[in-house]
Parts: structure tokens; sequence; C-alpha cells
């Protein structure tokens, strides 16, 4: 049986046994927070339970490296749409340690998706389109500075409300341990 099967079949047990019910929530965080943070699969538990945050408090956006250099790409629209369709005061960037993205090279990672079957020509033929793929597949060098320039990016933003306040945070993904690094729009 496959990942994928076993995954259909534990799906169809839990709505059967109505497993579901203690999840249930309406679509309004109930602490009015966003958290934008890193897809680290070490985090899927552990970052909600160091925070103390259950189903249907938070929004939770998760993206590589927990961090966005684009004020117009996907995860600033997130944000943008729960600063303004949910209302959210607080954004929260949670960067982590020990992160996949620090350092992570676009020539590097180019190579693998060329060995992983990828024609070089189609690389290329984004580029020619005016994609800059060398400048979406970069990492960071520190994750601190990471997290600082991802909230000055979300505070400066000219269609964040105000009234939103964007803190920044690092967590360990071994013990939970937040540290802080940046608080703004204290109103």
């Amino acid at each position: 049986m496959s990942q994928v099967e076993q995954i259909l079949e534990f799906n169809k047990a839990f709505v059967e046994n109505k497993e579901y019910e203690p999840y249930q929530t309406t679509v309004y965080p109930d602490r009015s927070m966003a958290i934008l943070t890193c897809m680290d699969s070490r985090l899927i538990e552990l970052l909600p339970k160091a925070l103390g945050i259950k189903n249907g408090e938070v929004k939770l956006i998760k993206t590589a490296g927990g961090f966005t250099t684009d004020p117009y790409g996907g995860e600033m629209r997130s944000l943008l749409v729960t600063a303004h369709l949910f209302k959210i005061g607080d954004i929260l960037i949670i960067g982590h340690e020990d992160c996949g993205m620090e350092g992570l090279e676009p020539d590097a990672l180019i190579e693998k998706m060329v060995a992983n079957g990828i024609e070089p020509t189609e690389i290329d033929k984004l580029e020619t389109d005016g994609v800059d793929v060398k400048g979406r597949l970069c990492g960071f060098e520190d994750v601190d500075d990471a997290v600082r320039a991802t909230v000055k990016l979300v505070e400066e933003h000219p269609l964040m409300p105000k009234d939103v306040r964007v803190h920044g945070f690092v967590i360990s993904p071994v013990t939970g341990a937040l540290r802080t690094l940046a608080s703004t729009r204290v109103v």
C-alpha cells in the first residue's frame, strides 16, 4: 500500500468516526494573529505547542525559510488577506535555527533540478521570459537578518494596515525556545 493510499484509508476512518469534531472552528482566528514561518517538518507540531496555539486560533502561513523578499509574492498576499479580511492585529515572523534555506545557493539548487530531470532549456526559457530564477531560489546568509528584513518588508508594505503589529522571532527546532528579534508598530 502506498503512502497516499494509507492517508486515504486513514482519512476515511477519521471522517467516519467523526474525529474532526474537536477541530471545528470558524475561519476567523480566535487570537487575531497570523504567523509566517518555515515549512520545516520539525516545526509541524513543535511550533504550535511551543507557542500554546490550538486549532482555530491563528492563520498559519508556511514557506521555505519562513521569510519573504517579494512584496507582491504569495507570502505577502497571504499576510495582506489575513490583515484585511480577518482583521489580524499581530503578525509573527518566525524563522528557525538550522534552516535549510540558510546558505542555500541557487546554482546548487538548479544543479539538483537538472539532475532530477529538469531540462536546462526550461530554466533558460523562464529567464528569457523575465523570471529571475536564481533570485527566486536564493536562501539567506543569516536567519536573524532574514527575519528582520521580512519584518521591515511587511511593516512598510503600502497595503498593510498601519495598526497591524509585526514581530520577529527565531525558534529552536530542538527545544521550541523563542528569541525575540524585532517588534514594530507598537500601538
